[in-house]
């Protein structure tokens, strides 16, 4: 069995990983807008999310607009909201049954087994959010990558990471190393031998010796 210090490391690791794919999620600068060129301004500062862009200026005011139509989207886009937001609903679920499993709660005590299975069922759960989030950021990023050394992309029209992005490779990999952590405490087979028979009594002497 597992160290319950260990599945509990596991546990904080993969949570913090879910918190990161909310704030990732939730920040607009997944990209950034690289001033790179002959027309460089520096009085303000552009960016984009996953649901609006954004505008600072260097008085400190920043403009904000929502993307208006989801239709009107690019299919990376929709995409990465999609398996963000999936990897969100994943880790809400593996932090409810990996809760159950862990040796510190109350729940299933009489089962040991069956509460080590559920720490085990909720760490895979986080491994799949972990893999949500990273194939989104990570196709999100190539994306940038593309448009940036494409020679059809003006240069005033190039981006490049931001914050976000990198919060969410952090948030995947959290959620990947508590998810395997937690992975970790799956319950050993215990060899069974069968159990050993009683020897008979031998009878008691009656004291009377025969010819």
């Amino acid at each position: 069995m597992a160290n319950a210090g260990l599945q509990l490391l596991g546990f904080i690791l993969a949570f913090l990983g879910w918190i990161g794919t909310i704030v990732s999620t939730a920040l607009p600068q997944w990209k950034i807008y690289s001033y790179a060129g002959d027309n460089i301004v520096t009085a303000q500062a552009i960016y984009e999310g996953l649901w609006m862009s954004c505008v600072s200026q260097s008085t400190g005011q920043i403009q904000c607009k929502v993307f208006d139509s989801l239709l009107n989207l690019n299919s990376t886009l929709q995409a990465t909201r999609a398996l963000m937001v999936i990897g969100i609903l994943l880790g809400l679920i593996a932090i409810f049954v990996a809760t159950v499993g862990m040796k510190c709660m109350k729940c299933l005590e009489d089962n040991e087994v069956q509460k080590m299975r559920m720490a085990v069922i909720g760490g895979v759960i986080f491994l799949i959010a972990g893999l949500a989030v990273l194939v989104a950021t990570a196709w999100y990023g190539n994306r940038i990558v593309q448009e940036f050394y494409d020679p059809m992309t003006p240069v005033n029209a190039r981006y490049e990471f931001g914050h976000a992005l990198f919060t969410g490779w952090a948030a995947a990999s959290l959620c990947l190393l508590g998810g395997g952590l937690l992975c970790c405490s799956c319950p050993r087979k215990t060899t069974s031998y069968p159990t050993p028979r009683p020897y008979p009594k031998p009878a008691p002497s009656s004291g009377k010796d025969y010819v």
